[in-house]
């Protein structure tokens, strides 16, 4: 999801490397980063200005029943790359995620120890430890991703939509877990601007504003002009606990002061990002 929008964003402006394990687009080559073999041949070869690590396992059930793959792919990773970084004295960018809070507070900034409930969380904290290891490192955690279209967004707006194509009228919605969009072509742009500008450290990197899952649906159907058509019913977590059963914190809400004090214009209202994003990709069948 977030690397179609950092792919487009930066190949306008440099020239671009980007690398998967699934080849299904053109732009795409092959890379294992939890190879360290694998990871210095590619580097040593393409000689980067600096490197962008967006790879990650965020399936979170997966985590819990991975846990080797999920250290290895969310953690180890980190190691190896920022280790590539570190030996050329280039920037390293690292994506973070809100998950790694517990969720006691309602809303989180950059200074706010993260306390991790999930092996996802677990090990993307430790993935964040490791980038801010070194010296040029920029972390940015980000929040409920939205981007992609229906060909590379796995997350819950995609999964909404699929469920209304299929002819759903009514939607179960949860209203107990809190947290704050991140629009995956805004961040891009954050994410040229921070390594543009070599501002090195912690940040947020969502929109601004923040709302529950039952909050983004309601916004979402009204978007697609369906409200009249689609009933969303009210549910709490329980409701889902047999298919997504890894521990989640009440509130994932971050603010993004540090973003926000050095470029006001980056970030954006998650209402408006989430109509932009509609506008873009999605028309119901």
């Amino acid at each position: 999801m977030l690397g179609e929008a950092v792919y487009k964003e930066f190949s306008a402006k440099s020239t671009v490397l980007a690398t998967d394990i699934d080849l299904n687009e053109s732009w795409l080559s092959l890379l294992d980063v939890r190879n360290t073999d694998d990871v210095s041949k590619v580097v040593s070869d393409f000689r980067p200005d600096y490197i962008i690590h967006l790879a990650a396992l965020t399936d979170m059930e997966f985590c819990e029943r991975n846990i080797e793959n999920a250290y290895k792919t969310n953690t180890e990773s980190v190691l190896f790359l920022s280790r590539e970084a570190l030996k050329r004295n280039i920037p390293f960018l690292y994506i973070s995620t809100a998950g790694i809070f517990d969720g006691e507070k309602d809303v989180y900034v950059e200074e706010d120890i993260p306390n991790p409930l999930s092996v996802y969380g677990k090990s993307k904290y430790f993935g964040e430890l490791v980038a801010r290891s070194i010296p040029k490192s920029i972390v940015i955690r980000a929040g409920w991703m939205m981007g992609g279209g229906p060909k590379k967004d796995k997350k819950f707006i995609n999964k909404i939509v699929k469920q209304l194509n299929q002819g759903s009228k009514k939607l179960h919605v949860v209203s107990d877990k809190h947290g704050t969009p991140c629009y995956t072509y805004d961040l891009a742009r954050s994410m040229f601007y921070l390594l543009n500008e070599e501002k090195y450290g912690l940040y947020h990197g969502t929109c601004d504003g923040s709302g529950s899952r039952l909050d983004v649906a309601r916004l979402l159907v009204e978007n697609l002009g369906l409200s009249k058509d689609v009933e969303i019913v009210e549910v709490d977590s329980d409701y889902y606990k047999k298919d997504y059963f890894a521990p989640r914190p009440f509130s994932e809400k971050l603010e993004n002061r540090a973003l926000k004090a050095l470029s006001p214009g980056l970030t954006r209202d998650w209402r408006i990002c989430l109509k932009e994003y509609v506008e873009k990709y999605y028309r119901v069948a």
